[in-house]
């Protein structure tokens, strides 16, 4: 039987991965109204980034969601948990909590685990993220669109990029000022591999790129460095997996398990372990089956795996 929902959304910020939730919801039919934290509406990414939020800020979000709310809303669906004591300030409609990962173990994760237990069910990113919060909560990991990321030539992207064929290009996906996503040690890392492989080996960072470029990028490099200290399910390792790229990464997060199955692609638990595994993947120069092992991860099955949630909410 179809049970179509009207869902009011809190965000902190609006992001690709975050739209393409909303978008798989609207397209199964759901209604999604978004209220997003102020702040953030600048359209210079330089001046968006000086911009902090304020306690003016999140006053003028209280007033945004105790407006939207008048609604007839079926659910209430806080992403991030800096935005979940404002979803309970409504005490009307069943509340969903999404935790991304950084809001668990940042400045303010103690909120946040105080706010799962007031909530009616929680979703979170990783394995790993459920061993640090005492209520039951449920693995939903952001979907990949696998009509956008998919595997594409090599030499036709590297020429696209404008990257040099005849190097090892090494994609870190992130601005290098993020200290969570540790630049300083990816740096390191390909500064040793340099001395092992034949090839040039250059260090790619890609950041501040429109969505649909990124697969480009993604196909024109011959590997993903993931050199973060913590994450909850980085996105940028499964849209890597879906374009057939490999991964070496540090354990952090559900990469792990991500690449268990994945060929070329490796969790890596020291300095040393990085710099080999990096060197071994470019000296083999191959592609992984990251593709294969991904496809269960879609955007498609998210969203049937959220709404299972908001049912289960709703009968609760």
């Amino acid at each position: 039987m179809e049970w179509l929902m009207n869902v009011l959304h809190l965000v902190t910020h609006r992001s690709s991965f975050f739209d393409r939730r909303i978008e798989s919801l609207r397209e199964r039919g759901h209604t999604c109204d978004v209220v997003t934290v102020p702040g953030r509406e600048l359209e210079n990414r330089a001046e968006r980034k000086a911009t902090t939020r304020s306690f003016q800020h999140y006053l003028r979000f209280y007033g945004r969601v105790l407006s939207a709310a008048r609604d007839s809303y079926d659910i209430v669906h806080a992403h991030y948990g800096l935005t979940s004591p404002f979803a309970l300030t409504q005490p009307h409609r069943p509340v969903i909590l999404t935790l991304w990962g950084s809001d668990l173990f940042g400045d303010f994760g103690w909120l946040t685990e105080r706010c799962t237990r007031l909530v009616d069910e929680t979703v979170v990113m990783s394995r790993e993220m459920v061993t640090h919060l005492d209520v039951t909560a449920t693995v939903i990991p952001h979907g990949v669109d696998l009509d956008l990321f998919k595997p594409m030539d090599q030499q036709t992207a590297q020429r696209e990029v404008d990257w040099d064929p005849a190097a090892a290009h090494v994609l870190f996906p992130y601005t290098p000022s993020r200290a969570v996503k540790n630049y300083p040690l990816a740096e390191r890392v390909v500064e040793q591999v340099r001395s092992r492989i034949d090839r040039d080996v250059q260090l790619q960072t890609v950041y501040n790129v429109e969505l649909t470029d990124v697969p480009v990028y993604m196909n024109a490099a011959d590997a993903l460095l993931l050199t973060s200290h913590r994450e909850g399910s980085p996105n940028t390792v499964k849209e890597a997996l879906a374009c057939n790229l490999p991964v070496v990464a540090t354990d952090v997060g559900d990469v792990r398990e991500r690449v268990a199955e994945v060929t070329l692609s490796v969790v890596c638990t020291d300095d040393t372990e990085l710099i080999v595994e990096l060197a071994r993947v470019l000296d083999q120069d191959e592609r992984s089956n990251g593709r294969s092992v991904v496809r269960s991860l879609s955007v498609e099955r998210m969203a049937e795996r959220l709404e299972a949630v908001y049912r289960q909410a709703l009968a609760g």
